[in-house]
C-alpha cells in the first residue's frame, strides 16, 4: 500500500481478481508502485520512493496506477491492472502513452472487501493498444458471487467490438466540460488537432457538453466517504505514517454531515439522467484527461494551471470527476506526441455500461492519430 506502517506485510491470499486473471491464462510478475494508499496522481510513497516518466524521468508518471503505466510504456509489461477513483488509471495512462479504461461499476470485481457496495473506485485494465486493452478486459469481466453489485460480461467479447470498429463515431467533445476544468493551452491545442484528424478519418464531431450541477461538491463528498471509511480506520500505528494530503481526505470525510451525503446522493441522481440523456445523441463524450503535461517528479502536485491557482490537491483532476460519479465507462487513448515529444491522452466517456461503444470509437481515435505507441527505452 505504499506506507511505512505497513512494510511487513504480506498478504495471505490472491485478490479474487488476481486468481481470475491467473485462472483465465494471465501469468502475474509482480507489484507496481503506488502513492500511499493510492491517494494522489503522484506515484511516490517512504518505501519506494518515486516512480518516474520513461518519456522523461525527471517528470512523474501520473498515478495512483503510475507504477503500472510506467512498467506498460518502458516494456516490462504486456499488460497491467490499475485501479480508478479520481483518473487513478486514466491520468498515468495519459501521462506514460499508454491506454486505461476505468469499467463501469460491476463489470471487473474488485470492490473493497469493507465496502462491497461501494461504485465509485474500480479496477480496470491497462496496455499499449486499445485492443490489448479489450483483450485484459475481457479476461478481467464477469459476476462475482462475493461482490454484490457485479454482473455478467456480454455474450460478444470486448475485443470483437474493436475489431469490428468503423472510422465513424459520433463525438460530442468539449475542451474544459463546460468551464468546469482549467485546462493548459498547449494540451487543447494538441486535442483539437488530434481531433481534426479523427473528423477527417471519417468521425463526426460536435463541440458541446451537457450541464454539470454540483458535480465538484458531488465527487469530493463520495470520495470522502470512501477515504474516511478505509485509511481512516486503519490501526493508528498505521495512520501515524500517512502523508498530509491523505490526512486531509481522512479528515474532510470524518467532517460530513448527513445532509451532506444526502445532497451528495440526489446530485449523483441527477448527474447521471442528464449525462445518460445527453449520450444518447452520442457515442462518446471526449475531453481531455487531465489539464496538463506532467510535471517534475518531486512536486506532488501542480500550484496552477496556465497562471490559474490550483486550489488541493485533487482539483486539478476535475476532468475525472464525471466518470465516478455517474457510472458512466471511460477511457484514456493516447493521441501522438504533444508538446516537448510528450504523449497526450484523450479521454472518451460512453453510455452507460457502454464499454464495446467505447472501445471501438477509442479504436476510431487510435488508428486516426497513429497510435499505438511504445514501448520505449527510459529517456533521461
Amino acid at each position: 500500500m505504499g506506507t511505512r506502517g505497513m512494510t511487513a506485510h504480506v498478504p495471505e491470499t490472491s485478490s479474487p481478481i488476481v486468481r481470475r486473471i491467473e485462472a483465465r491464462g494471465g501469468v502475474v510478475i509482480g507489484k507496481t508502485n503506488t502513492p500511499e494508499f493510492g491517494a494522489g496522481a503522484n506515484t511516490f510513497n517512504d518505501v519506494f520512493g518515486y516512480t518516474r516518466n520513461p518519456w522523461n524521468t525527471a517528470l512523474n508518471a501520473g498515478g495512483s496506477s503510475g507504477g503500472a503505466a510506467a512498467a506498460l510504456a518502458a516494456g516490462e509489461v504486456w499488460l497491467a491492472h490499475g485501479s480508478d477513483l479520481a483518473g487513478s488509471l486514466r491520468t498515468p495512462a495519459a501521462f506514460c502513452g499508454v491506454v486505461g479504461l476505468r469499467p463501469s461499476p460491476g463489470l471487473v470485481p474488485g470492490a473493497p472487501a469493507h465496502m462491497r457496495f461501494h461504485r465509485e473506485a474500480v479496477q480496470g485494465p491497462m496496455a499499449r493498444s486499445v485492443m490489448d486493452a479489450a483483450l485484459f478486459l475481457d479476461a478481467m469481466a464477469g459476476s462475482d458471487p462475493a461482490e454484490p453489485l457485479s454482473y455478467p460480461a456480454p455474450a460478444s467479447p470486448f475485443q470483437q467490438a474493436v475489431a469490428e470498429a468503423g472510422d465513424s463515431p459520433r463525438i460530442a467533445f468539449s475542451v474544459d466540460l463546460g468551464g468546469f476544468a482549467p485546462v493548459a493551452r498547449e494540451v487543447e491545442n494538441h486535442l483539437r488537432m488530434a481531433l481534426g484528424k479523427v473528423e477527417a478519418a471519417g468521425a463526426v464531431v460536435e463541440e458541446t457538453c451537457p450541464p454539470l450541477p454540483d458535480l465538484d461538491g458531488t465527487y469530493r463528498v463520495l470520495r470522502a466517504m470512501l477515504w474516511a471509511a478505509g485509511p481512516g480506520r486503519a490501526d493508528p500505528r498505521v495512520q501515524r505514517h500517512f502523508k498530509q494530503t491523505l490526512r486531509e481526505n481522512i479528515e474532510y470525510g470524518r467532517m460530513l454531515t448527513i445532509t451532506d451525503v444526502y445532497d451528495a446522493q440526489q446530485a449523483q441522481s441527477r448527474l447521471y439522467d442528464i449525462l445518460a440523456g445527453f449520450m444518447r445523441g452520442f457515442d462518446v463524450l471526449a475531453c481531455p484527461v487531465v489539464g496538463l503535461m506532467p510535471g517534475p517528479v518531486e512536486q506532488e502536485y501542480p500550484a496552477e494551471i496556465d497562471g490559474r491557482p490550483v486550489e488541493d490537491y485533487i482539483s486539478w483532476l476535475r476532468f475525472s470527476y464525471l466518470s465516478p460519479v455517474t457510472g458512466l465507462p471511460s477511457i484514456s487513448v493516447p493521441v501522438g506526441l504533444g508538446p516537448r515529444g510528450l504523449p497526450v491522452g484523450l479521454q472518451l466517456i460512453g453510455r452507460p455500461r457502454g464499454e464495446a461503444g467505447l472501445l471501438a470509437a477509442a479504436r476510431a481515435v487510435e488508428r486516426a492519430t497513429g497510435g499505438p505507441l511504445g514501448p520505449i527505452d527510459p529517456v533521461p
